[in-house]
């Protein structure tokens, strides 16, 4: 079984912590932009798909 010799020292972990709660920010970040363009109706990057409401009278 595999085990590592020696301890990992605080200031690596917390740096690689960092770094994968950064990654995760920017994920995040990215995907409220991406929100907010598609509900203001602005947005011409993509297309996506409108339903209209039908009126049976």
């Amino acid at each position: 079984m595999a085990v590592p010799k020696k301890r990992t020292s605080k200031s690596k972990s917390k740096s690689r912590k960092a770094k994968w709660k950064q990654k995760a920010y920017d994920a995040y970040s990215k995907s409220v932009s991406l929100g907010k363009s598609v509900m203001s109706g602005k947005s011409k990057s993509f297309i996506y798909v409108q339903q209209q409401a039908e009126k049976n009278l």
